[in-house]
């Protein structure tokens, strides 16, 4: 059923990056979280809500795109981020899809997440898929036949040298013990944001380091929703070797109470997050 899930996202993909050149216009209206929604941010989040609950497995559906949960019966329960990144739209950089399946109602804890997945709209799509203990890579490809998946990494792992990071947010906005965590690993580390975390993310799954969207002074929850973005990284990150914070412990502890809430999150490396903790803890 969880198998059934995965595939319906991959398959979904194609038709998100078809559709992504006819609407880069911004609609008049605003997600829950206040910000103004693309017209493929709409697209993308109405044809997996449709494809999603059209499965037996699937007992609801939720995305930052809509205010509540749609129900349904089924025994799991799908958090989605339709597009992940889509201001980078309008300049024609990297965004992609992020899901959280769950086996408890939402908002739900990430240690109830039975799987997560993302889906990368670079040069070429790939998805990432965390189940079973292991992070899997494979190329998703549009066939005659539908869509393909080809494994390119079985066992995705953040490498033990880490060499990249990136960190969100407006660099007088940080608070001042996080931007003393960067100064330090500022010092060690390559520079690569581009403004879509799942982007930013991969390139820390592929050249080992650290992505963060930290509490800010004018937003101490941080940006990040937790249910569609920082629970199913967390999974995914922490499943490849690496460690997930929301500041003082792993993101997936973090205790839900809406299904828009927010919460700072750090991924990486675990010498990195371990760091990252010691110094917030230091203010």
């Amino acid at each position: 059923m969880v198998e059934e899930i995965l595939e319906t996202v991959a398959a979904t993909a194609p038709r998100i990056r078809e559709g992504l050149p006819g609407r880069r216009a911004y609609g008049e209206e605003e997600n829950p979280s206040g910000e103004r929604r693309l017209a493929a941010d709409e697209y993308a989040d109405e044809l997996l809500e449709e494809r999603l609950l059209a499965l037996d497995a699937v007992g609801s559906y939720a995305s930052e795109e809509r205010e509540s949960v749609v129900e349904d019966d089924g025994r799991y329960h799908v958090a989605c981020d339709p597009l992940d990144g889509s201001s980078n739209l309008k300049s024609n950089n990297a965004m992609g899809t992020i899901v959280g399946v769950y086996d408890e109602p939402l908002p739900a804890p990430g240690r109830s997440l039975v799987a997560s997945a993302f889906v990368l709209f670079g040069p070429i799509t790939t998805m990432a898929v965390a189940r079973d203990g292991t992070v899997t890579e494979s190329l998703v490809e549009a066939t005659d036949d539908g869509v393909a998946r080809t494994v390119v990494t079985e066992e995705l792992r953040l490498p033990d040298d880490p060499t990249v990071y990136g960190f969100g947010g407006r660099v007088p906005d940080w608070p001042a013990d996080f931007a003393g965590y960067v100064e330090d690993v500022e010092r060690e580390l390559k520079l690569r944001y581009g403004g879509a975390m799942i982007a930013d993310v991969n390139q820390v799954l592929t050249y080992g380091g650290v992505f963060a969207y930290p509490a800010l002074r004018s937003a101490p929850e941080g940006k990040l929703r937790l249910q569609f973005e920082a629970n199913p990284i967390a999974y995914i990150v922490e499943r490849a070797g690496g460690a997930s914070s929301d500041g003082s412990g792993s993101i997936l502890d973090v205790e839900p109470e809406a299904v828009h809430q927010r919460t700072p999150v750090h991924v990486g490396n675990e010498s990195l997050i371990e760091r990252l903790e010691a110094a917030v803890d230091a203010e």
